[in-house]
């Protein structure tokens, strides 16, 4: 808004009715004033006043000439005109309205009524500028939108209220191939024609919906429109109504634009996203999409929904032995095998690497899981042959079932999954259903993770010791560190029942971490006690693969400040199988340490006889196995006497586990065996006991 002080210029060659008139308008502008009539001309021209006071009767230049001059000038003729006279007549009222003015003041004047009429001048001509500035905006606006709808990358079209087009911009015209003067004044349902791109069906144009709804709309998904030359393209557009301030329809706009090419690469996208690349059958984020699917169409009057997992047996050591390729021409040659065995109505999708899951949708209308399942066994049992070579192979099947024993998508995965495992823990080459024994199993699995992170968190596993003697002195000569799980109730979990689980979750090295640093602490008791025994604490195949495990058994040791000599791991023979070369090296850097190494379980794994030799072992333990049948089974006393004689060869130092009987113990001790641990001598017993028993007597000898 122009703010400026508005300028009056007064002409009168009286000085006193100057004086007059300025003291009427000088409060309301700048006031410029002359006597002369000559000049005022001239000052008109220098300062463009917004209104002239002029008197008519003045020498040497009436009022009608100057207003005649200043009319006469294109850049000064808008400038309002006031006469001052004292004629009344209305023969010179008509004259000075001819010339162009636009009101008088009569002499002789009155300053009020003179102010009144000059303020309201002075108003009209600031409104006069104001409304041709905004008039100028509007435009320099309206231009500005016209060249913007034109350049934009979107169509645009424009109506009335009744949905006639009233502007079409140069994308909508060449989307719908109407131009301009085709377009304006047309329905705009006749120059949009939308259909939907799958039925072809009619759709509703939006600026109509949007007129009618009153409110902004988006097109219905899926829509087409057709040009008027016949061509096709997908469109997404919005429309929204033009509404008055009082909230009356005045039209409608409609911004849309060709997303063919953004449609066709989703359906390709879509396509790679929910299929698998090698073989084109869906994948598991498509199955589980079509499991859920089934599961809103089915109600318990209905025949259940059946889930098949398919994995190739020992696939991984065939993929590793022969080769990505081969592996990837197996897979091809087993999907094609089971398509034809699950049958067109099935959903058959690979689901993982070796994997393939079948969903069967109406088990109950003559297709039977477990028919699938034996078609699907018997396609695989014949031999595979590719680059002129017989594969031969099987496959493990679990099945779940809807709703019998899963309620969703994901307990039908888990529940056929872990029905999968039973079968290849039963054999392989055959199939197995889940069943409540299963569930059960599964749901005591959560449990027990929950108790055994807890019990990590907390740092509250116990440790038992089951003493390890001297079998000529029938001395304590060290214990074995057995690692206890302390129940809710107090009761005590077997290794047997977390042990395993910890090895599958990956806490077995918190968990041996955790064993080995209490394990030292207990040995510094014990010297602390001035009765030093060697601790032997076990060590898992997970905890010898770990690089960094030597140098936290280190750090271990300087922590708790124990003599090395005191503590001694046992590994068993099916750690040291794993990798040749890093196992060695491993063990050579525990044994650096200054600690002992024992080989747990001796004979019932697969160590070979150059393998002891050339790992750093110190002490072999004799299984519990054959030290239990060595009183009846000659072939058990055979094989303990061996392993003595073994451990004699090797300069090793030789334990038997599991003494039961006062037999086994003799006779170990005549075979030459030194050192023993069983419930014949002590069962496993708590710290507290142990310290009771063989750290706070005199003697250690029982």
């Amino acid at each position: 808004m122009d703010m400026r002080a508005q300028k009056v210029l007064i002409v009168d060659d009286e000085p006193v009715n100057i004086v007059i008139l300025e003291s009427a308008v000088s409060s309301l502008a700048n006031v410029i004033s002359t006597s002369d009539s000559q000049e005022a001309l001239q000052l008109v021209q220098i300062h463009k006043p917004d209104l002239i006071v002029l008197d008519i009767s003045m020498p040497k230049r009436s009022g009608f000439d100057i207003c005649r001059a200043v009319k006469a000038d294109l850049g000064l003729r808008e400038i309002p005109i006031l006469f001052v006279t004292s004629f009344t007549d209305s023969e010179n009222e008509r004259k000075a309205l001819a010339l162009g003015a636009i009101d008088f003041i009569a002499k002789p004047i009155d300053i009020e009524i003179c102010r009144m009429r000059v303020k309201n001048h002075l108003l009209m001509q600031r409104q006069k500028s104001q409304l041709s500035t905004y008039n100028e905006r509007v435009l320099e606006e309206k231009e500005q939108l016209n060249i913007t709808l034109n350049a934009i990358a979107d169509g645009v079209i424009a109506t009335d209220a009744e949905g006639l087009v009233t502007f079409i911009n140069p994308v909508a015209q060449r989307l719908t191939g109407f131009n301009e003067f085709e377009a304006c004044g047309r329905m705009v349902d006749d120059i949009m024609e939308l259909r939907d791109a799958t039925t072809n069906a009619e759709v509703i144009n939006p600026a109509l919906y949007t007129m009618k709804v009153k409110r902004p709309v988006a097109m219905a998904f899926n829509v087409k429109l057709v040009s008027k030359q016949g061509k096709e393209c997908r469109v997404e557009d919005t429309a929204s109504p033009i509404l008055d301030t009082q909230g009356n329809v005045k039209g409608a706009v409609v911004v849309f634009q060709d997303v063919s090419e953004s449609v066709a690469m989703a359906v390709q996208m879509t396509h790679v996203t929910n299929h698998d690349q090698l073989t084109g059958l869906p994948n598991r984020v498509l199955l589980h999409d079509r499991i859920v699917q089934c599961i809103h169409r089915t109600d318990t009057a209905q025949p259940s929904i059946a889930l098949l997992l398919i994995d190739i047996d020992n696939f991984k050591y065939l993929n590793d032995a022969l080769g990505h390729k081969v592996g990837d021409s197996i897979i091809l040659s087993i999907s094609k095998r089971l398509q034809q065995a699950c049958g067109k109505s099935a959903t058959l999708a690979r689901v993982g690497g070796d994997e393939f899951a079948c969903l069967l949708a109406d088990v109950g209308s003559g297709l039977s899981a477990d028919g699938v399942a034996m078609s699907c066994l018997q396609s695989a049992r014949e031999p595979i042959h590719i680059d002129g070579r017989h594969h031969q192979l099987s496959l493990s099947i679990g099945i779940s079932l809807f709703p019998q024993d899963a309620s969703s998508a994901e307990e039908m995965m888990r529940h056929a999954d872990t029905a999968m495992y039973r079968a290849k823990a039963t054999g392989k080459d055959k199939f197995s259903f889940f069943s409540k024994d299963l569930q059960l199993a599964m749901r005591k699995r959560v449990e027990m993770e929950v108790k055994l992170r807890t019990a990590l968190d907390n740092n509250s596993l116990a440790l038992f010791f089951q003493p390890k003697y001297d079998l000529n002195l029938n001395k304590v000569v060290g214990a074995e560190s057995l690692v206890r799980l302390i129940d809710d109730d107090g009761g005590i979990v077997s290794p047997d029942e977390f042990i395993p689980l910890s090895e599958e979750t990956g806490l077995i090295h918190r968990l041996g971490k955790q064993v080995l640093v209490k394990s030292c602490e207990f040995i510094a008791k014990c010297v602390e006690a001035n009765k030093p025994l060697k601790i032997a604490v076990n060590v898992s195949a997970q905890q010898i693969a770990n690089p960094s495990f030597a140098k936290e058994v280190e750090e271990v040791i300087v922590s708790t400040g124990i003599d090395p000599k005191l503590l001694e791991l046992e590994v068993t023979e099916s750690a040291l199988m794993a990798d040749f070369d890093l196992t060695r090296n491993m063990l050579l850097a525990l044994s650096s340490l200054g600690l002992t190494l024992a080989l747990d379980d001796f004979g019932t794994g697969y160590s070979s006889l150059s393998y002891l030799r050339q790992f750093p072992l110190n002490v072999l333990k004799i299984d519990r196995s054959f030290v239990k049948d060595m009183d009846n089974e000659p072939q058990a006393l055979d094989i303990v006497t061996a392993i003595v004689r073994l451990a004699n060869c090797l300069n090793m130092i030789l334990v038997a586990e599991g003494l039961e009987t006062e037999l086994q113990f003799h006779t170990l001790r005549q075979l030459g065996c030194e050192y023993g641990q069983g419930y014949y001598m002590c069962k496993p017993i708590s710290e507290n006991e142990f310290t009771t028993r063989f750290l706070n007597q005199t003697t250690i000898m029982t």
